[in-house]
């Protein structure tokens, strides 16, 4: 199924999704794409479709392409104190605000946004496997995301964020188990089932 241009009639239609969600460890990060009318490609796809290599294919060329993009990461102690859905609807909130071109409609992935300084919007279930600009979008916010926890991988190795991304593998509980939680772990989260309570 080839994903659509636009759901709406406007011109400049910007689409939005985050990355990182279910994570244990490291920040929501989301984006927010304005692509131009003419944009296609037929690698872009959903993110969670895609191999590592296609997304980091797809990076560049969405950078280029689009009209305009920006990405934000919300940090571990702002989802602690405002939880993961206001985390992530805030880095959406932010991403839109930062495009140069200001989107005269937005689409999200998801059922779940807030009204952001009253330009309309639609919630799209699955929206990343419908719609060009929320693919996009999901593709940047894993890409960037995913370099984050690269860079932060180099600082605490024995949990090997560089593979697991801070999502909640086998391995990485295992990790949580032996060296305890860092700074870069979302300490409202269960970062381990409840027969290995940590004292945090």
């Amino acid at each position: 199924m080839s994903l659509k241009s636009s759901f709406s009639n406007f011109k400049l239609e910007c689409g939005t999704d985050e990355a990182g969600r279910g994570c244990l460890a490291g920040p929501v990060t989301a984006a927010a794409v304005i692509l131009p009318e003419s944009f296609s490609n037929s690698l872009l796809n959903d993110s969670k479709q895609l191999s590592e290599k296609k997304r980091n294919t797809l990076q560049p060329i969405l950078i280029k392409d689009a009209v305009s993009y920006a990405f934000t990461h919300i940090f571990p102690e702002d989802i602690d104190t405002i939880n993961i859905l206001n985390a992530s609807i805030l880095a959406m909130h932010k991403s839109i605000k930062a495009l140069k071109t200001t989107p005269e409609f937005i689409i999200v992935d998801g059922n779940r946004f807030k009204p952001l300084n009253d330009i309309p919007f639609k919630t799209i279930v699955k929206g990343d496997s419908k719609y060009l600009s929320i693919a996009a979008a999901s593709v940047l916010a894993k890409t960037f995301r995913d370099e984050y926890m690269d860079q932060i991988h180099l600082e605490f190795p024995m949990y090997n964020w560089k593979q697991n991304k801070g999502y909640p593998t086998k391995e990485h509980r295992a990790a949580i188990k032996k060296y305890g939680p860092t700074k870069y772990h979302r300490k409202s989260f269960r970062l381990l089932p409840e027969q290995f309570k940590l004292d945090i």
